[in-house]
């Protein structure tokens, strides 16, 4: 058995816009000095199908580490820092269990299948504003679909929109370990900790909605019903708004990106729903703009090498997605994969998986499908900036025109 420090690892240079650029080269790179893991700032990143998936799922020899987060980023003692540091995700075990099994009855994919009506009226909503324009930043365009979504799903006002998702922008760049914009991301999060105490007193003064029940009305009763506490509930609303935000739009901004080399994919996805849905699977191997992290809570022994107790391991899942020795062609974009081959693992394993799995899938497949009607023959007018890939990762911006076409 060999100790991790005693390997001789590549040095992965991930806070670097070189990084940012083509992560892809660096990690095939790593790949020929080590198999499986290599170092980077602040741990080791780990960027292999096979040992992410099986480490991922050691949960009780793992713990997510927004602590050692809060600490790089020098937020103790700020609000940012405690949402983050006490959000479901980063709770101690049996808390955590308590809040994910209270919520994860009500995020299944019938209730995901339920809003759908609600994700179409949504997107057509933005598509008749913006499609006749003929140009746009689609990446800004794309930014207000889950928002949007999310407004609606909780009964939000939607003159809040505009200001919600100013403070995710910000939201956004929490994990990307850059002290300087602790500030901001405080201002970010009293605006929407500020916005969600509002909804929730005024839904208490009012009582359920007299339309069908909506997603507010749904986590009220469960937190009641599960005993949770008005601040968990409150960081609940918050880290909900968060964690759908950035995910589908820049998933939704990257698609688009690929859509417009694939002109024959894209015009199925016009015509097809259900392809749509494969397309959104094979999206979320080929690209993905998070970065899971975990602390070991113990000793750990994989492979032959022992990962020391409170090692920092990040886990790129835009990376693993095209890992030749999980994907045959892994740079090619094929909705058309076999079914029975490798998972993408963009919502996670194990205890930790995305509660709102479902919705997003959901709502990134209406999304699409409803733009490939709307704008027709995409093509590039100039040239997109990336964001750090520590955190989320993706294109900034996208100027594109189109030719714009009526609702069907």
């Amino acid at each position: 058995m060999k100790d991790l420090a005693d390997l001789a690892l590549y040095d992965l240079p991930m806070a670097t816009a070189e990084f940012a650029a083509d992560p892809y080269s660096f990690v095939e790179a790593a790949r020929k000095v080590h198999p499986w893991i290599a170092r980077c700032e602040n741990g080791y990143c780990v960027f292999e199908y096979s040992a992410i998936r099986e480490l991922m799922w050691m949960d009780e020899q793992m713990r997510p580490s927004f602590d050692e987060i809060v600490r790089l980023m020098n937020a103790k003692a700020s609000p940012w820092g405690r949402f983050t540091d006490e959000q479901m995700i980063a709770l101690p075990d049996r808390e955590h269990r308590l809040l994910r099994d209270t919520f994860a009855a009500k995020f299944t994919p019938r209730f995901a299948n339920r809003m759908r009506p609600v994700m179409r009226d949504t997107m057509n909503r933005l598509l008749d504003e913006w499609a006749p324009r003929q140009r746009m930043d689609f990446e800004e365009f794309a930014s207000y679909y889950p928002v949007s979504v999310m407004a609606q799903l909780i009964g939000a006002p939607v003159e809040a929109i505009p200001a919600i998702r100013s403070a995710l922008e910000t939201m956004g760049l929490g994990m990307s370990l850059d002290a300087s914009l602790l500030p901001a991301l405080d201002e970010a999060y009293l605006h929407l900790e500020r916005f969600s105490e509002a909804l929730i007193d005024e839904r208490e003064a009012r009582g359920a909605s007299d339309k069908d029940e909506d997603l507010l009305d749904i986590l009220m009763e469960a937190g009641r019903n599960g005993g949770i506490s008005r601040r968990q509930l409150v960081d609940l609303l918050v880290f909900l708004f968060v964690a759908g935000y950035d995910t589908s739009k820049n998933v939704m901004t990257y698609m688009m990106h690929t859509m417009i080399s694939n002109p024959e994919i894209y015009e199925r996805c016009a015509a097809d729903l259900e392809y749509c849905g494969k397309c959104i699977e094979e999206m979320l191997r080929f690209y993905n703009p998070g970065t899971s992290f975990r602390f070991t809570a113990t000793d750990v022994v994989y492979r032959d090498v022992r990962l020391p107790k409170e090692t920092m391991l990040f886990f790129p899942l835009s990376i693993v997605g095209r890992d030749p020795t999980a994907f045959p062609d892994p740079h090619r974009f094929n909705p058309d994969r076999p079914a029975d081959g490798p998972r993408q693992m963009a919502f996670g394993l194990g205890k930790h998986m995305c509660l709102g799995q479902f919705i997003a899938r959901a709502q990134l497949q209406e999304g699409l499908h409803l733009i490939a009607q709307r704008m027709r023959n995409p093509r590039r007018t100039g040239e997109s900036g990336l964001r750090p890939f520590y955190g989320i990762w993706g294109l900034k911006g996208l100027p594109i025109e189109f030719s714009p076409a009526l609702a069907a």
